[in-house]
C-alpha cells in the first residue's frame, strides 16, 4: 500500500498490509450446508475500525498493544466445479427431507436438524424446484395415510361402531401432531408456492387426504368403509348418554364431533344419520309415554327436551342441527300427541288441582309448536262448566261467591304465572264468567225470578265491609308476588290491610260487572249497607266510602243515588242532634239522664223495616215525644215513625263483682231494666218479661237469648238450657263478670227467612216491571211510532244496566200500557197516545 502524498508525519503513517492482486470484498451469494467456510477461524474475531481518507470505517489489524496478529487469506476464486457442488446439495436435500417426512409419519424424530430441513425447503423452493418438494410431500402423505393409518385401522379388527371410532380418534390425533411438525418443517413452501398457486395448503391437504381416506367418494368391493361405523359410533355414544347406561363417555364423544367439524363431513355424513335415529328414539320415547297421564306426559317431555338442548351445548353440536332437532322432538312429542296434550278432562283434571307447573310446562311445550291457542277452548269449557256448577249447588248457596273468587283466583294465578300472562287466555275466561254467570237456565235452579248471583255478591262486600278480612281464606288473599307488582306500579303495598281489603272489593266487583241482572245486586246491597250504618258494624268507614266511589264509576250516579242518600242522612242527624241539644238547654232544665241519639231516615233511601211495638221506660218516651215535637216545630208536614228494632243502647249495670257498662240493643235494654223492680233473688217469668216490655214470640225469644244463653250471660235461666221456652223464669246474675269494663251483648240475628227472602226478590220483579213500562214510555214519546222489533230492542238497550229483560216480558209490558191507553197498536206498529 503506497503512502499518502500529503503525509509528512511518521505517526501517522498506516501499517503495511501484503499486496494481492484479488479484492478483499466479494459479491454474497447462498452458502449451502456442505460448501467449506470461507472464512477460517482464526480470522472470526472482530478487528478493530480505522478511519480512511473519506472517513468511512473499515477493520484493522492493527492493534498496538499486543503487536502484529496473524491474517489468513482465502482464495476465493470460483471453483471450477461449482455447479456439480450445488446439484448434490440440492439431492442431498432431497434425500434429507424424504428421510425426514418418512421419520416423522412413523412417529420418530429425524436425523437432521429441523432448522436444516427448514433451509432446505427454503432452498429448493428458491431454485424453482418447490413442484417437486410439494410431490414429495403429497405422495408420502397419501402413501401412508392409505397403506399405513387405513392398514391399522382395518387389523384392529371388526368390533364394535364405538370401538372403530375410538380407534380412528386415536389415528386422527396422532395425525394432527404428525401434521404440526410437517406444517413448521415446510411452512416456506406453505406461505410462498403453495399460496401463489392457488394450491390447498398443507393443512387442507392433510385434512382432505384423512378425510379422503376416512371417507372415500367410492369404495373397492374387497375393502370395508369406515364412515358408516364412525357415524354410527356417534350415534350410538349420544344413545348412550340419552338412556344414561354404562357405554357413555362424553370425551369421545365431543372430540369426534370436533373431528367431524374439522374433517368437513358433518353436515353430509353425520348430520341425516343423528336426525333419523333421534326421530325414532322420540317416536319410542312418546310411545311409551302415551300410555302414562297428561301431568306425566308433560313432565317427561320437558325432561327429555331440556336434556336434548344441554347435550347439544355440552358436546358442540351445531346450531342449525340442534335446530332441526328440536323440530323434528316438536314435531314427534308435541304435535303427533296435540290431542292428548288438549284432551278437554286432562286439563281440566290439572285445573281442578291447581297444577301450576304442569301447566306452564304444558303451555311452553306447546308454544314451541305454536299450539298454544288451542288451549283456549277446553280452558273456556272448563271455567263454564265448573263455574256453572257452582252457581247451581243450591246445598252451597252460601258459599256461591267465595269459590267463584277461588276460581277466579286460580285462573289468575295460571294465566299470570303458567301462561305468561297471555290476554288470549284472559278475553276467554271473561267471555266464560260472563256466559255462566247470566244463563237464566242455570239461575232457574234458584226459583227467584232475579240474579241470584247478585244477591250473593252483595251478602259477600256485606261480608267484607263488616268484618274486614278475618272471614276469607287464605288462598284468596294477595301473595309476595302481588305486593311486588302494586309497589312496582306505584301502589300501595297490598300487605297493608286496608290495601289488601281494597283489592278484595275489587275481586268482588269483578264478578259484579258480569251481572247482568245489577237491580238484585242493588237491592240487597242497600239492605246490608242501611244494616251497618245503622248498627255501627262497619269495619272501616273509609272502606264503605271507598266501595260507594267504586259503584258510582261502574254504574253511574242513578245506581248510587239512594246509597249516597243514606250517608247524607247520617250527616243530618248529626245537626238534627245538635239542634235539639240546643233546644233542650234553651228549656233550663236539668240535664236529662238519657242521652237520646236519634238519626232521621228518608223513607225513599232506606229499606222499610217492619214496626215492633214496646213499652218503651218513661224516661226514654219523655225524651222521644220531646224530640218529636221539635223535629215536627222545624219540619212542617213530616211524620216521624219510630223503628225501635233498629235501636241500641249504652246501659250501666251494678254486679257484686263490679259495674259495667252494657252494650246492648233496644229489646235487651228494657229487659234488663224489668229487673230494676224486683230483687237480686227473685225471678221473672216469661209471661211477666212478655208483658211488662211488650216483646212477643221470637223477638222476646231471641232476646232472652242472648241475655241468658249467649257467651256474655248477664241473666240466669231456670232450668238451664239454650233454648228458650214460655215456662222458663229468668233471674239477675249476681256471679256475672268480665275483664273489660265496656261488655258489648251481640243481639242474636234472626236469619233470612225464604219468606223475607222471595218478598225482596218480588220487589226487584216489580221495580222492574216499572223500570221496563218506564223505558217503553220514554221511547215512545220521543218516536211517537215503532215497530215491534224496534221497541223491543231498544227497550232492551235502556234496561241492560239494570238487568236484562226478556222480550216476552217486555212484550207484556207493553200489553199492559196499552190497557192503560199509554199506546195504540196497529198491526204491528205501536203510536204513542199523549
Amino acid at each position: 500500500m503506497q503512502h499518502d502524498a500529503d503525509q509528512t508525519s511518521p505517526s501517522r503513517r498506516r501499517p503495511r498490509l501484503p499486496s494481492s492482486s484479488s479484492s478483499p470484498f466479494t459479491a454474497k451469494r447462498p452458502k449451502f450446508a456442505d460448501e467449506p467456510s470461507m472464512v477460517s477461524p482464526k480470522a472470526k474475531g472482530k478487528l478493530p475500525a480505522v478511519a480512511d481518507a473519506d472517513g468511512a470505517g473499515r477493520p484493522s489489524a492493527f492493534q498496538p498493544h499486543t503487536g502484529a496478529k496473524k491474517l489468513v487469506i482465502k482464495n476465493l476464486r470460483k471453483p471450477a466445479n461449482r455447479e456439480a457442488q450445488v446439484e448434490e446439495y440440492y439431492q442431498k436435500t432431497a434425500a434429507e427431507l424424504d428421510a425426514a417426512l418418512a421419520a416423522i409419519l412413523s412417529g420418530t424424530r429425524p436425523n437432521a436438524p429441523l432448522e436444516r430441513l427448514y433451509r432446505g425447503v427454503e432452498d429448493t423452493c428458491r431454485r424453482g424446484r418447490a413442484d417437486a418438494v410439494y410431490k414429495l410431500l403429497n405422495d408420502h402423505i397419501i402413501g401412508h395415510l392409505q397403506a399405513t393409518v387405513l392398514k391399522r385401522i382395518r387389523q384392529r379388527g371388526d368390533t364394535s361402531n364405538v370401538k372403530v371410532l375410538a380407534n380412528v380418534l386415536d389415528e386422527w390425533k396422532i395425525w394432527n401432531k404428525q401434521t404440526v411438525l410437517i406444517r413448521s418443517t415446510f411452512s416456506f413452501l406453505d406461505r410462498t408456492y403453495l399460496l401463489r398457486e392457488s394450491l390447498p395448503s398443507i393443512n387442507d391437504m392433510a385434512i382432505t387426504q384423512f378425510r379422503r381416506m376416512l371417507f372415500p367418494s367410492s369404495s373397492s368391493t374387497n375393502q370395508r368403509p369406515f364412515e358408516g361405523d364412525v357415524v354410527k359410533g356417534i350415534c350410538d355414544l349420544i344413545e348412550a348418554d340419552r338412556r344414561g347406561n354404562d357405554a357413555r363417555d362424553p370425551e369421545l364423544l365431543r372430540d369426534s364431533i370436533m373431528m367431524l367439524y374439522v374433517l368437513g363431513v358433518y353436515t353430509k355424513h353425520f348430520e341425516p344419520v343423528f336426525l333419523a335415529t333421534s326421530k325414532g328414539y322420540f317416536q319410542e320415547c312418546g310411545t311409551t309415554w302415551n300410555m302414562s297421564n297428561l301431568r306425566d306426559h308433560i313432565d317427561s317431555c320437558e325432561t327429555l327436551l331440556q336434556r336434548e338442548d344441554h347435550r347439544c351445548m355440552a358436546f358442540n353440536i351445531d346450531s342449525t342441527t340442534e335446530k332441526l332437532l328440536m323440530q323434528t322432538a316438536h314435531t314427534v312429542l308435541i304435535e303427533e300427541y296435540a290431542d292428548k296434550l288438549l284432551h278437554k278432562e286432562s286439563l281440566s283434571q290439572l285445573l281442578e288441582d291447581k297444577d301450576i307447573r304442569s301447566m306452564k310446562g304444558l303451555y311452553e311445550l306447546l308454544k314451541l309448536s305454536n299450539l298454544q291457542l288451542r288451549m283456549k277452548q277446553p280452558w273456556g269449557e272448563y271455567v263454564r262448566v265448573t263455574g256453572a256448577s257452582i252457581i247451581g249447588d243450591k246445598e252451597k248457596g252460601e258459599e256461591m261467591v267465595i269459590r267463584l273468587l277461588d276460581l277466579r283466583r286460580s285462573l289468575d294465578l295460571f294465566i299470570r304465572d303458567s301462561f305468561v300472562k297471555d290476554d288470549a287466555f284472559l278475553y276467554e275466561m271473561r267471555e266464560a264468567f260472563a256466559k255462566f254467570m247470566n244463563d237464566r237456565q242455570i239461575a232457574s235452579c234458584w226459583n227467584s225470578g232475579t240474579s241470584k248471583i247478585g244477591e250473593m255478591t252483595a251478602k259477600h262486600v256485606d261480608m267484607l265491609l263488616r268484618g274486614g278480612l278475618k272471614a276469607l281464606p287464605k288462598q284468596l288473599l294477595s301473595d309476595v308476588q302481588d305486593r311486588a307488582t302494586a309497589e312496582k306500579e306505584g301502589l300501595s303495598s297490598t300487605g297493608d290491610e286496608d290495601a289488601e281489603l281494597d283489592r278484595q272489593l275489587d275481586q268482588a266487583l269483578e264478578l259484579f260487572r258480569f251481572i247482568e241482572g245489577k237491580d238484585a245486586f242493588e237491592a240487597f246491597y242497600k239492605k246490608d249497607l242501611a244494616r251497618r250504618l245503622l248498627m255501627g258494624r262497619s269495619a272501616s268507614k273509609d272502606a264503605e266510602r271507598n266501595m260507594l266511589t267504586k259503584l258510582r264509576g261502574e254504574c253511574g250516579a242513578n245506581f248510587t243515588h239512594n246509597l249516597e242518600q243514606m250517608f247524607k242522612d247520617q250527616d243530618i242527624a248529626k245537626d238534627e242532634m245538635d239542634s235539639f241539644r240546643e233546644y233542650n238547654e234553651s228549656l233550663g232544665e236539668d240535664k236529662p239522664s238519657i242521652d237520646l241519639q236519634v238519626m232521621v231516615l228518608s223513607a225513599a233511601a232506606w229499606p222499610t223495616y217492619p214496626d215492633v211495638p214496646i213499652t218503651v221506660p218513661a224516661a226514654v218516651a219523655k225524651q222521644m215525644e220531646r224530640f218529636d215535637g221539635h223535629y215536627k216545630s222545624t219540619h212542617t208536614g213530616r211524620a216521624l215513625k219510630w223503628k225501635h228494632s233498629l235501636a241500641h243502647c249504652s246501659v250501666k249495670g251494678v254486679f257484686p263483682k263490679g259495674s259495667k257498662e252494657l252494650l246492648v240493643s233496644a229489646f235487651q235494654a228494657i229487659v234488663l231494666l224489668m229487673f230494676n223492680r224486683v230483687g237480686n233473688d227473685d225471678a221473672l217469668s216469661y209471661d211477666e218479661i212478655s208483658e211488662g216490655t211488650g216483646l212477643k214470640d221470637g223477638d222476646l225469644e231471641r232476646t232472652l237469648q242472648s241475655l241468658a244463653c249467649g257467651k256474655v250471660r248477664v241473666l240466669t235461666k231456670h232450668p238451664k238450657g239454650r233454648d228458650v221456652k214460655t215456662t222458663d223464669t229468668f233471674t239477675f246474675n249476681k256471679t256475672f263478670s268480665d275483664p273489660k269494663y265496656r261488655v258489648k251483648i251481640n243481639q242474636i240475628q234472626l236469619k233470612e227467612t225464604k219468606e223475607e227472602n222471595k218478598a225482596t226478590h218480588e220487589r226487584i220483579e216489580q221495580d222492574r216491571r216499572f223500570e221496563t213500562q218506564a223505558a217503553i214510555v220514554r221511547v215512545m214519546k220521543s218516536r211517537k211510532t215503532m215497530g215491534h222489533s224496534e221497541l223491543v230492542a231498544e227497550v232492551i238497550n235502556l234496561t241492560k244496566k239494570r238487568g236484562s229483560v226478556e222480550p216476552a216480558a217486555i212484550k207484556k209490558e207493553i200489553e199492559s200500557l196499552i190497557d192503560k191507553d199509554y199506546l195504540e197498536r196497529e198491526g204491528n206498529t205501536y203510536t204513542y197516545q199523549a
